[in-house]
Formats: structure tokens, C-alpha cells, sequence
């Protein structure tokens, strides 16, 4: 199947997305800022270069986006059209690279919790609870 957009489309649209400061991950720092806690942003001396990091609990937080760390929601699950093979070995690659840092973060002890973009979505429901159960737990 042909891409329904211009090769020049396609590369400003891909350009546009962010690795850091996106929506989701600005949401959880606010919703932790809120919760009265304070965290350093994007350490790039810890493996992943997490998005949170509360040294003082030894917490970190990942705010991964559903689609390119394959979460099992529906955005998860999308499947590009064009270009496949391409588009499931970087997500496996990014699911891979996930687990060894997470691994390695776990082994210098580093708890780590990842919060999914679709959370950030229902707030109430899935997004708080966890933040709260994660944070207070000492």
C-alpha cells in the first residue's frame, strides 16, 4: 500500500514528533509537582535519560507513548501500513531497549514505574492511583 502522503509530508510529520517535553510527559509533571514533590528532568547520566528522576525516594519515572514502546492498548497495537518491516524493527527495538534499562535501573537500585500515554487519558481512573501508590511507597 502506498502512503497516502508526499514523501516531504511524511518527513516534516515525522520531524514534528517529540522525544521529550511532549504532552503526556508534561501532564505527569505537573500532576507529580502538584502531589508536592520535587524531580530533575531528562538525567542524561542514568541509563534511558528518564523523564522524572527523584534522586532523595530513588524513583524514576518513564512516560513512554503507547505506540512506539508497543503498549497492549489499541494505540499500542496499530500497525503501519507502509513501510512494516521497517516500522516493527524499530518498535521491537525501542520494547527491547525498554527492558535493559529498566533491568539495569532495577539492578543500581532504582525503582521504576512507566506510565503510558493512554493513562494520561483518564486521569482519575488509571494515571493517579498509580502515581500516588508509586510515590508514597518507601
Amino acid at each position: 500500500m502506498t502512503d497516502v502522503h508526499s514523501k516531504a509530508q511524511r518527513s516534516f510529520n515525522m520531524s514534528q514528533i517529540r522525544s521529550s517535553n511532549t504532552k503526556p510527559e508534561v501532564l505527569v509533571r505537573s500532576v507529580v509537582h502538584r502531589l508536592g514533590y520535587r524531580f530533575r528532568l531528562h538525567v542524561a547520566d542514568l541509563p534511558g535519560k528518564p523523564d522524572l528522576v527523584l534522586p532523595s525516594r530513588r524513583k524514576i519515572i518513564f512516560v513512554h507513548g503507547c505506540f512506539w514502546h508497543r503498549h497492549t492498548c489499541r494505540y499500542g497495537r496499530v500497525t503501519p501500513k507502509t513501510n512494516a518491516e521497517f516500522w516493527e524493527a524499530k518498535r521491537n527495538g525501542n520494547v527491547q531497549r525498554d527492558r535493559r534499562v529498566r533491568r539495569q535501573l532495577n539492578q543500581d537500585g532504582w525503582d521504576v514505574l512507566v506510565v503510558w500515554e493512554c493513562w494520561t487519558k483518564q486521569m482519575d481512573e488509571k494515571l493517579l492511583p498509580r502515581l500516588i501508590e508509586f510515590l508514597q511507597d518507601q
